[in-house]
């Protein structure tokens, strides 16, 4: 049995699913089924390249046909799709715009925290700037004091 993505992965493969599934929604008819001859008329394809890629998706059980005389009838079997769901479900959980921003919000914590640590150098060097000019104009003071 082909993987079941790689089933998947075919374009026309993906448009009978579709023509199967929009037949299967419609209700009413026998089970969602479609003629061989009906998904011939929807895709615009030869009656060979549907019947291939048909096989292909029986073999992956994605597909099921029921016979009657020579005709044969598809419609869809949701089982497999079910394999492709549990593996997608993990990703589609997954928050990628809160993850973005949580990204974006520890780049701009980093920045934050970058302007904090420059705001307190600076701060500590006018606090230091101003001890200095002080005290050298406390001693200049007393220096002119006792030579005047």
């Amino acid at each position: 049995m082909a993987d079941i993505f790689d089933v998947v992965a075919d374009s026309t493969r993906r448009d009978i699913l579709r023509i199967l599934l929009d037949r299967h929604n419609q209700g009413g008819e026998a089970r969602g089924e479609l003629s061989v001859s009906d998904i011939v008329g929807n895709l615009g394809l030869s009656q060979p390249t549907v019947s291939k890629h048909l096989k292909v998706l029986r073999e992956s059980g994605l597909v099921s046909v029921r016979e009657e005389g020579q005709h044969r009838f598809y419609h869809l079997d949701y089982a497999p799709l079910e394999v492709i769901e549990d593996w997608l479900i993990p990703f589609l959980s997954v928050d990628f715009d809160a993850a973005e921003e949580a990204a974006a919000a520890e780049e701009a914590g980093l920045k934050d925290e970058q302007r904090a640590f420059a705001s307190a150098i600076g701060k500590a060097f006018a606090d230091t700037s101003y001890q200095v000019t002080h005290v050298v104009k406390d001693a200049t003071a007393k220096k002119w004091r006792k030579n005047g």
